[in-house]
């Protein structure tokens, strides 16, 4: 059976990575395929930056593929070596 869960519920779990253990943190938003409705990735804001007063905060993107599995406090992860790190915000524009 599935159950749907909530962005507040995810953003409450920690990513780690299966590999070697690190936390990356917590998801802060996810990447929606707008065609589709699929979620297509997760982002994570970067740890290293996240209290800064004056930088730009950076985005972490990890695909849902590289997702191995969402436990009831943590989402675990592979392949991160692969992800996309990005001061930019992570939205597509949608035409008119």
């Amino acid at each position: 059976m599935i159950r749907l869960v909530k962005l507040s519920e995810l953003q409450l779990k920690e990513v780690i990575i299966v590999d070697d253990g690190r936390r990356l943190g917590h998801i802060s938003d996810l990447e929606i395929n707008t065609n589709t409705g699929k979620i297509t990735a997760i982002i994570l804001m970067s740890k290293d930056k996240r209290n800064s007063l004056f930088g730009k905060v950076d985005e972490l993107v990890i695909r849902w593929d590289q997702i191995i599995r969402i436990g009831s406090d943590v989402v675990l992860v592979k392949d991160v070596h692969d992800q996309t790190l990005s001061s930019e915000p992570h939205f597509s524009k949608i035409d008119k």
